[in-house]
């Protein structure tokens, strides 16, 4: 498997736990005010899961460009 192909493996897993995470967000939010003790942890995992996915992407578009 090419660096490449790896790459949009893990972007295309990393898209998944990123949605799945903006959910619970917004599972969370309907929830409210119960549970509020935990928006902080679960705001923190969202960002943190986007940004991971942001950083991912943005490595793919680079080494496709450079390999094109």
């Amino acid at each position: 498997m090419s660096d490449i192909d790896a790459l949009k493996d893990e972007v295309k897993k990393l898209n998944a736990r990123a949605t799945q995470k903006k959910m619970d967000l917004h599972d969370l939010s309907e929830e409210l005010p119960q549970n509020w003790q935990s928006i902080l942890q679960v705001a923190q995992e969202t960002y943190d899961a986007y940004k991971t996915l942001t950083e991912k992407r943005a490595a793919l578009k680079a080494l496709e460009t450079a390999s094109a």
